[in-house]
């Protein structure tokens, strides 16, 4: 996850990079959110190069209220190869197999690669949050 944390397009990310080194911040999204996900670890899928190089990884998940896609994240170094495309179907795979009739994943707009993915994959947007911070 701290690989995947250079060069991110994720605002919230970008907030915590501002304050921790890359390892404090994935440290610190994994125990505040990840580490309570009911769901089971088996789920959690990394992708590689046929080499066996790491590309990248997604976190389908069910936090208290649905199935989501956590978090989904490519290396820079295989970022704009469509690997992202692969692991979105990969984690809403892994959910639907659950009998789920809904998924549901969220991005910031301004995260133009990951709007795409999820379009691709048929996501829907629903609804849209406005997160403010006092300065």
């Amino acid at each position: 996850m701290t690989l995947v944390l250079e060069g991110t397009l994720d605002a919230h990310s970008h907030a915590d990079l501002a304050i921790m080194t890359p390892a404090q911040a994935a440290a610190a999204q994994y125990d505040d959110e990840m580490a309570r996900y009911r769901s089971p670890r088996e789920w959690w899928q990394t992708a590689t190069t046929s080499d066996g190089d790491p590309v990248g990884f997604v976190v389908p998940a069910r936090n208290s209220y649905r199935p989501i896609i956590a978090y989904i994240g490519v290396l820079p170094a295989h970022r704009g190869k469509g690997y992202i495309d692969d692991l979105l179907a990969v984690g809403t795979r892994i959910l639907a197999m659950h009998e789920t009739s809904e998924i549901r994943a969220s991005t910031d707009l301004g995260n133009v690669p990951m709007v795409r993915a999820f379009r691709r994959a048929g996501y829907v947007e629903f609804e849209r949050e406005i997160n403010m911070t006092w300065s």
